[in-house]
């Protein structure tokens, strides 16, 4: 492992506080406008970062090679604290536990195959400009 240079961990970091502050504001503002009882947030937020990382990785390494600290920024950084995978799994448990099965299906069911389907339209979508 070569050792990594400041500078990396500075630009991970940069990206890190876009995307945690990021992902605060829409979960707020998706429970304030769509109401709590569904955590459309985390939806919106784990299909919106699907679709960036799979549009930033074909774009960035196959259309117009960025120099790589751009993935450390926007992959690494920005969608890895702006995903919410962590919030999404309690969040499907939460309604295992509370009986709510069908809330636990489609909350399952929304994120993976929305977020899956994000990744391949993003990656279209980057082999298309």
């Amino acid at each position: 492992m070569r050792d990594l240079p400041i500078s990396d961990f500075l630009v991970i970091s940069a990206g890190a506080i876009l995307g945690a502050n990021a992902r605060w504001f829409v979960s707020r503002y998706a429970a304030r406008i769509l109401g709590p009882v569904f955590p459309y947030g985390t939806l919106f937020i784990n299909v919106s970062g699907s679709f960036v990382v799979g549009f930033f990785m074909i774009w960035a390494s196959a259309r117009v090679l960025l120099d790589p600290r751009w993935r450390l920024l926007v992959v690494v950084g920005f969608c890895g604290a702006f995903t919410t995978f962590s919030s999404f799994a309690f969040e499907t448990m939460a309604y295992f536990e509370q009986g709510q099965f069908l809330m636990m299906l489609g909350n399952f069911l929304s994120n993976n195959l929305l977020c899956l389907g994000s990744v391949v339209a993003g990656m279209a979508a980057a082999r298309s400009v």
